[in-house]
């Protein structure tokens, strides 16, 4: 009998250190679980975290893009346009002529009136240079009458070539304008000549952001 009792008091003892181990193992691995759930909840959140981190960053990359490639041109608040006095008959002289140049087509009828009142008229005898090839540009012109000399002296050349004869309605010294370069050529007025003549910052502020503007709703 004592034999059988100690034979059961070890067999006790032996469940319960089974039944101990299973619950320790039972809370093993409910730890580890949760500590495995924590530790994916935490790899997600870090990823979502990432991933808002880069999404901001990409913006301001975007942003600063942006800001870069319009400059302050488009910054409206710091431009205010000149005003040049002039008869009506004068202005809509002026109307007629850029309303038939593509240079000035984008232009809203409140922005074509800004560059009207904006623009200067010049008159120049034959002979007279209205633009020197590598002098800084500062202004655009547009015919109003008379004909002017396109010459251009290349690389190599001891005489300018002649490229062409601008007359009324055509425009020309926009390309400096636009890429802020030298001037590419000579422009002599042939005969006796007026031209109205704009400015770089009107230009830059509306005129040129007209024709963006322009070019972002064609590519949407």
């Amino acid at each position: 009998n004592k034999m059988g009792a100690a034979c059961c008091k070890s067999k006790n003892v032996e469940n319960e250190m089974i039944l101990k181990g299973e619950e320790e193992e039972k809370q093993s691995f409910s730890q580890k679980r949760k500590d495995s759930e924590n530790s994916e909840s935490s790899e997600e959140e870090e990823e979502e975290y990432i991933e808002v981190d880069l999404a901001k960053k990409k913006k301001g990359v975007r942003g600063a893009i942006s800001a870069e490639a319009y400059g302050t041109w488009n910054k409206k608040e710091d431009f205010k346009p000149r005003i040049i006095k002039k008869t009506q008959a004068q202005k809509d002289s002026i109307r007629v002529k850029l309303l038939g140049s593509f240079l000035f087509s984008g232009l809203e009828s409140q922005e074509l009136e800004v560059v009207i009142d904006a623009m200067d008229i010049l008159s120049f005898a034959p002979g007279e240079f209205v633009i020197k090839q590598g002098d800084e540009g500062n202004a655009l012109y547009v015919v109003e009458s008379g004909n002017l000399d396109c010459t251009k002296l290349f690389s190599g050349n001891t005489e300018p070539t002649h490229l062409k004869v601008y007359q009324p309605g055509e425009a020309f010294g926009e390309l400096a304008l636009l890429y802020n370069a030298p001037r590419a050529a000579n422009i002599i007025a042939k005969t006796s000549c007026t031209v109205f003549e704009l400015d770089r910052p009107t230009f830059t502020n509306i005129v040129k952001d007209a024709a963006m503007k322009k070019r972002e709703r064609y590519e949407e």
